[in-house]
């Protein structure tokens, strides 16, 4: 028996990296799991590798800088399993390394339009069925990232993450739906780059922790996901 069988989860670019790691742990939990990915073909991997998990499984895609996809993401998922329980909202992109006056306004928008409205826009499409239940939560990847300029969209989304992840958690309070951020430390991922300390698996067991909180857990924290690995 798993700690999360009988829950469903949706993790936003989980198709590869940080966001992978986390579906396979939450498959080991005994939850199901929707992989979710730009198109079905990049989501084929994960799935096949939950379903050797013995792990329920699906799958939703969309382009997370287009809204009009994240709605039609939110009514696949509804529409298929009336909501989730557990979301990780995952998916990012870090834009192009550039000198603060360089960057223009789509190079902002680009980097906000992932990294925080449509984390915005899934957390409330699917918190509001969480409320109902009484039971849910909300994780928020977020980022240690500091004095890095030249990568001031990144870094400024991961602030407002960070700021929207409180203000739901204020918002919920006291419904059975926690909200909490993730810090997964500097890895070793497509868009971290060869040079991190630390391989894409250690991102677990950690990542899993605001998962499985207890109903009178804390919300509105943020977990550094370094802090749960075996010394």
């Amino acid at each position: 028996m798993g700690r999360l069988d009988g829950r469903w989860c949706l993790v936003t670019g989980s198709s590869r990296g940080i966001g992978r790691q986390i579906a396979l742990g939450l498959a080991r939990e005994g939850a199901g799991v929707i992989v979710h990915a730009r198109t079905r073909r990049h989501a084929e991997a994960t799935v096949a590798e939950l379903k050797a998990l013995g792990a329920a499984t699906d799958c939703a895609c969309a382009d997370l800088s287009d809204p009009g996809q994240v709605d039609r993401l939110v009514r696949d998922v509804l529409e298929a399993h009336a909501g989730v329980d557990i979301l990780y909202n995952n998916a990012g992109v870090q834009g192009d390394w550039k000198e603060p006056w360089s960057t223009t306004r789509e190079d902002w928008m680009a980097v906000l339009r992932v990294n925080l409205l449509a984390m915005v826009q899934l957390s409330t499409a699917f918190a509001r069925g969480m409320k109902e239940r009484g039971f849910g939560r909300i994780t928020n990847l977020t980022s240690g990232i500091r004095e890095q300029p030249w990568l001031a969209p990144y870094s400024v989304s991961k602030a407002a993450v960070d700021k929207f992840t409180l203000e739901l958690a204020c918002e919920l309070k006291g419904s059975g739906v926690l909200v909490n951020a993730l810090d997964p430390g500097w890895l070793r991922t497509d868009m971290a780059g060869p040079d991190a300390p630390l391989p894409v698996e250690a991102v677990l067991p950690g990542a899993l922790v605001p998962a499985l909180l207890d109903a009178d857990g804390p919300s509105g924290t943020t977990f550094r996901a370094q802090d749960y690995r075996s010394p």
